[in-house]
């Protein structure tokens, strides 16, 4: 019998307390060994109760599980860095296993965690904290350990997902959407983390480490979110056959990884442009398997639990065959880090001008000044002698083209530059 203690009784730990009493005689046969619910942990304790946990099974005090020598598992599902990192640290250093599925300590702490799992000889997993239900990151240490993996682009984060989905199919802006999305209850009241990519660039770093075997942290991650995003930007993607949407993207090239999160138009026949509403996705190139693609629902409750499950039910197989610390950090080279400015991609442009002749000469002629080189111009008569112009560039330096940018946005002729894309996925 494996004794578990799961700490806090909210949404994701509830789940994994429901999966357990649904599933507990088919979980038991997969893992090898039976699993009972030692302790469940949180301090409003009405939680655990209506979660159906034994009245003698629930505390708000660590130490109990703690200096319980029968917990063999502790599953940290609380959230936060503090106290959750202290409560791990402190677990391992008794000889528990841990299981979490908290990204933002994974992107924090994760060096100092997998060093004290290391030292006391026990497994540290954490599945579900990228993409909540789909498996991930077990593949990516496992079934593709033989691949050098060359990029990893994810759509991984489902509030961004659903309105980015639904100002395409509905034609509304931002503003109207991010409303909905908060009374239906897929964005936080306080949304920045979604919308602004922060939560994207956390689930990034961490996968980044693992496909490029050296250490990503959040400081990284060249970040940009989806707030400027307006309609007249995905219609005009549409247009031209893309779709927008919030990538995270890893890439190693030449013993540098570059990570970054930011909108960008992916052409419509892409594997990941089919992913929509708050579904989320991951697409792996790797040197042996080729192109891959993980898809499911990336939160919510049972789906969360079940990647929660998977690491407590491998942990446990582990354990049978004394076989801990057997997938470990896999950092184990140190790369550097490539700027946002070394990136080499194509742009989509969106900027009003001034209606009159010699205006896309004179614009044409900076971008030649600077080694930018234009794919596609579109020009749409606008109000009060303005016209909007849409442009496409060719695969261009980053810094190159923000140099231009900044030299036009001086020009008496270019009354505002709207909006800058980046294009990913193209076949050249």
């Amino acid at each position: 019998m494996i004794k578990i203690a799961v700490l806090g009784c909210g949404t994701v730990g509830s789940g994994v307390i429901k999966l357990l009493q649904q599933n507990g005689e088919t979980i038991a046969m997969r893992a090898g060994e039976a699993v009972e619910l030692k302790w469940a942990l949180d301090l409003d304790k009405e939680k655990c109760r209506a979660s159906g946990v034994e009245e003698g099974s629930i505390t708000d005090q660590f130490d109990d599980i703690l200096n319980d020598d029968e917990v063999d598992i502790v599953v940290e599902l609380i959230g936060g860095i503090e106290p959750a990192f202290s409560y791990i640290i402190s677990a391992m250093n008794k000889g528990k296993h841990v299981v979490t599925a908290n990204k933002d300590l994974i992107a924090v702490k994760g060096q100092e965690i997998f060093a004290a799992a290391e030292a006391n000889q026990v497994d540290f997993y954490f599945e579900a904290s990228v993409a909540g239900g789909i498996p991930i990151i077990g593949p990516l240490k496992q079934s593709l350990a033989g691949n050098r993996i060359n990029q990893v682009i994810g759509i991984l984060n489902g509030t961004t997902n659903y309105i980015l989905t639904k100002m395409s199919r509905e034609k509304r802006n931002f503003e109207d959407v991010l409303a909905e999305a908060q009374e239906l209850g897929y964005a936080e009241s306080d949304p920045t983390a979604d919308v602004e990519g922060l939560d994207a660039a956390r689930k990034i770093a961490i996968l980044s480490s693992i496909a490029f075997n050296s250490r990503v942290t959040l400081e990284n991650v060249y970040v940009e979110g989806i707030s400027k995003i307006t309609p007249e930007d995905i219609k005009y993607a549409d247009e031209l056959g893309f779709i927008i949407k919030l990538l995270a993207i890893g890439q190693e090239q030449e013993g540098q990884i570059q990570t970054r999160v930011h909108p960008a138009f992916l052409p419509k026949n892409h594997p990941l442009a089919a992913v929509n509403d708050v579904f989320n996705a991951v697409y792996i190139k790797g040197d042996a398997v080729g192109e891959i693609m993980h898809f499911g629902r990336g939160a919510g409750q049972m789906p969360t639990a079940s990647s929660v499950m998977g690491d407590i039910i491998e942990i446990i197989r582990n354990i049978r065959q004394h076989t801990n610390t057997r997938v470990g950090c896999t950092c184990y080279e140190e790369k550097t880090s490539s700027s946002i400015d070394c990136l080499t991609a194509q742009f989509y442009i969106r900027m009003k001008v001034t209606d009159q002749p010699g205006v896309l000469a004179g614009i044409a002629g900076v971008f030649g000044d600077h080694n930018v080189s234009l794919a596609t111009v579109l020009q749409k008569t606008s109000l009060q002698n303005m016209a909007e112009l849409i442009l496409i560039t060719h695969d261009v330096v980053e810094k190159d083209l923000r140099d231009s940018l900044v030299v036009l946005q001086k020009m008496p002729m270019v009354g505002k530059i709207n909006n800058v894309i980046r294009l990913e996925g193209v076949q050249g």
